[in-house]
């Protein structure tokens, strides 16, 4: 089973841009997503107060996980290590489409310590910090919730008024936002990540020690 989980977080990437990479990140490597969670719930709450993600993650043992980022499973440290050690346990394969390595048991565990500490200077770099959206990055929208539907409908060569009709929402503003979002390029894998060589490498030369 192939499963997706996205969180919004307004200080990182939106549902859009998750959506984008996961969506081309699928399609580069012959995936068919079976089940997703678009979790507008969690924010920044802690591990036990996010009952929905672990109802959604637990039953799945030996399932495929696609995520961005590891921000997204949590940005609290110790919720992070108490993720990535259940969905060990639980035997996931975990794919972080932004660093582009996949973790699983059988992972260096300087791969593991790597991610952790990506995170960690995430975290403690004033730099990003600023309050608001990343640079370059796209607000939410009132379509995020139809991503999936409509990239559904593109790859069925539905016309964007069929698509609306479908919806029930105004033709102009969907066009709009499949022009903005560039999801004619996702739907056919026109945006395919580009391959990075020796990743696991390059994830574990990032972390820092102190002086």
């Amino acid at each position: 089973m192939i499963i997706t989980y996205i969180r919004p977080d307004k200080n990182f990437d939106s549902v859009h841009e998750q959506l984008q990479h996961i969506n081309s990140y699928a399609i580069s490597h012959d995936m068919s997503i079976d089940e997703e969670l678009i979790d507008h719930l969690s924010q920044n709450k802690r591990l036990s107060q996010r009952q929905n993600v672990t109802s959604f993650l637990q039953p799945k043992e030996n399932a495929t996980l696609l995520i961005y980022d590891t921000w997204v499973l949590s940005t609290n440290m110790e919720d992070l290590v108490q993720m990535f050690s259940c969905l060990m346990k639980n035997n996931f394969q975990v794919h972080f489409i932004k660093q582009s390595v996949v973790m699983s048991r059988e992972s260096n565990p300087m791969l593991i310590c790597g991610l952790i500490d990506q995170l960690r200077q995430t975290i403690q770099d004033d730099a990003k910090k600023v309050i608001g959206r990343p640079k370059g990055s796209k607000s939410n929208s009132k379509f995020d919730k139809y991503v999936n539907e409509i990239l559904s409908f593109i790859k069925e060569k539905k016309s964007v008024s069929e698509m609306a009709r479908l919806l029930g929402v105004s033709r102009s503003s969907l066009k709009d936002f499949i022009e903005s979002r560039e999801l004619k390029q996702v739907a056919f894998g026109s945006l395919l990540p580009q391959p990075v060589e020796d990743a696991e490498n390059q994830v574990i030369n990032t972390i820092t020690c102190p002086d």
